[in-house]
């Protein structure tokens, strides 16, 4: 085969996909690039959308990962379940980013369209609440902005009732033979879990012997690592929407910068946190 036909048939089997699934069709880009639909004439408008199509998609990449944490600490499998940690902490670093991207917006940019977003608010996304619920932070009063749609309502009513990724880590705590009270492995798992000095006795002896449970130690690390993770793009949107918005009352009623510093003062997974000042 000459070069020149080389060349030909290189160029045939890049540029005809008449009878083959070519990248725009396997990622479906044109359903993808079709939803980013401004209702208002600014710049600024595609800006806001992009951001939030990426965050949704990387909301919807952590469950993913979450749900195989969950799934391998509760066949006595961490090895998978540091794998898929290890990439949600990275995910994590990608949505932090997004915030920088956002915050090129300033306040006038975003009055200019700010009244085309009616009621809609970030507060409002299922796949946030999700991953929180998946994380330990239940409450089922958050299914209330869900009710009008019914797929949605469902995975998070179902979520609201499983075990999250630290009731999972204490149910392995309490398998491993560690003295876990009973009423944490058998609580009702709808609500938050609450702090438990016991729990952190049980990490305390954990972290004191990490040669001993290197694997318990590794797995608590990796939730820190999530935690510390989810902080920090907590405080940048808080960040961000102050920079923009100032105190302003969100869309959809919300509180604004007020509702999103009480977010910093929730933990998923506090024993964790406490038991550094025992160490």
């Amino acid at each position: 085969m000459t070069d020149e036909t080389a060349s030909r048939v290189t160029a045939e089997i890049h540029t005809d996909f008449a009878r083959s699934m070519g990248y725009g069709e396997y990622l479906h880009l044109d359903l993808l690039l079709a939803a980013q639909q401004p209702l208002s004439p600014r710049h600024d408008e595609m800006l806001f959308i992009v951001i939030h199509h990426v965050q949704e998609l990387w909301l919807k990449l952590i469950a993913h990962e979450l749900n195989e944490a969950i799934a391998a600490i509760r066949r006595d499998e961490l090895d998978p379940a540091f794998k898929a940690l290890a990439r949600v902490s990275r995910i994590q670093s990608q949505l932090i980013a997004a915030w920088d991207v956002l915050s090129t917006m300033t306040p006038a940019d975003y009055l200019s369209f700010r009244d085309a977003l009616g009621q809609s608010s970030g507060f409002q996304s299922f796949q946030y609440r999700l991953l929180e619920f998946r994380l330990g932070a239940k409450d089922p009063r958050m299914l209330l902005p869900h009710r009008h749609n019914a797929a949605a309502h469902t995975l998070l009513e179902q979520a609201l009732h499983e075990p999250s990724l630290y009731d999972e880590a204490i149910r392995l705590l309490a398998r491993r033979g560690f003295a876990i009270p009973r009423a944490l492995v058998e609580r009702d798992l709808t609500q938050p879990h609450q702090p438990s000095p016991e729990l952190q006795a049980v990490w305390l002896e954990v972290y004191r012997n990490s040669g001993k449970h290197f694997d318990l130690y590794q797995l608590a690390e990796e939730l820190v690592d999530v935690e510390d993770a989810f902080q920090t793009w907590r405080f940048r949107h808080m960040k961000t929407v102050e920079r923009i918005i100032g105190f302003r009352r969100g869309t959809g009623g919300s509180a604004g910068v007020a509702f999103l510093r009480t977010a910093l003062e929730r933990s998923f997974f506090p024993e964790l946190w406490s038991v550094r000042t025992e160490i």
